[in-house]
């Protein structure tokens, strides 16, 4: 039996998960990982050394999630579902993080490297924040992230285990299906902006996200956390024409008021929620366009080495390479 020592990824199905996967693997890292159901399992046993069955709200099985790890990358979480109580983000996004810690300091596991988010900081009043900014979530899962954050930092905070917090920016990456639908409204030339399109955005390329939790798990450091971004914050504006420019279409120009906007947001979500329909549009959505979201991360860079690959506009382009390779965009 092999004496290499063997790291668990939690959420290792989701997009993030999948690159942090891959990432290990491609660094000769031993990987264990940990999905909630069976054609999740499938999909990942090509990719890894081993895979798990668990759930966070299920604490009977986790024991065997964590046995024998050499520290784990806790990415698991509800994200944005509609349909779904708050409670039920509540026992996964924070319980389910103590779950985890206790599984794991039962079992011994000397590390974890918990992924939390930017949203706990919400929109910027004074770009950029650094991990010092106040919290202000704005929404159930940014509440719950940041509860599963705290939680995970009392851990850090009285040695119960070590490791530290990272909080990614807004991601993306090939192969990310939730930026494809403005990729294809710029392609299309149906792209408007909500607002004037001044709106600071902080991308991370998820391959460089994946490289910084290895080198969080690599470090000594304990009871941080760290903003994890890309080279740059730019405005959206300037976002859409890098794309429209690579796509060879016009740069979008169109302009919608924000107060009609989130008015019509929040009409929807009144009308459809108790229906249980997927309002066509959300306040949240409209956030993307009004919030700004720019960061410094000279700590990361400082402590943990982090350095981003390439800038923006070779973000963009691998983004397009990989969804016209998979034919999602002409």
């Amino acid at each position: 039996m092999s004496s290499e020592p063997i790291y668990l990824v939690t959420g290792a199905a989701g997009f993030v998960g999948e690159h942090l996967v891959r990432h290990l693997k491609g660094a000769g890292v031993k990987v264990r990982a940990m999905v909630r159901k069976p054609a999740q399992a499938e999909a990942l046993k090509s990719l890894v050394d081993e895979v798990v069955i668990a759930d966070l709200a299920q604490p009977e099985s986790l024991p065997a999630a964590v046995e024998g790890v050499a520290g784990i990358y806790h990415l698991a979480s509800i994200f944005r579902q509609e349909g779904l109580p708050d409670e039920t983000f509540y026992d996964v996004n924070a319980e389910g993080t103590r779950r985890i810690f206790e599984a794991a300091i039962a079992a011994g596991v000397p590390r974890i490297i918990h992924c939390s988010t930017n949203g706990v900081h919400s929109d910027i009043d004074h770009p950029p924040a650094t991990e010092d900014y106040p919290f202000k979530p704005g929404d159930i899962y940014q509440e719950t992230k940041l509860a599963g954050e705290e939680i995970a930092s009392e851990y850090f905070a009285d040695g119960r285990m070590a490791g530290v917090v990272l909080r990614p920016t807004m991601i993306w990456g090939p192969g990310d299906d939730r930026t494809l639908k403005m990729f294809r409204m710029i392609q299309k030339g149906r792209f408007f902006f909500v607002g004037d399109g001044g709106t600071l955005h902080h991308w991370v390329d998820v391959r460089d996200l994946a490289a910084a939790f290895r080198q969080a798990m690599e470090s000594d450091v304990n009871n941080e956390a760290f903003l994890i971004g890309g080279r740059e914050y730019v405005s959206l504006r300037n976002i859409a024409n890098e794309i429209a420019d690579q796509l060879g279409k016009p740069k979008p120009s169109l302009r919608v008021p924000v107060g009609p906007m989130m008015l019509l947001a929040h009409a929807t979500e009144i009308v459809c929620k108790p229906l249980g329909i997927e309002p066509p549009i959300f306040r949240r959505r409209v956030g993307f366009f009004i919030k700004n979201r720019a960061y410094d991360i000279s700590k990361a860079h400082r402590i943990l080495n982090f350095q981003p690959k390439q800038d923006i506009a070779g973000e963009i382009a691998d983004i397009i390479e990989a969804y016209k390779s998979d034919g999602k965009l002409a």
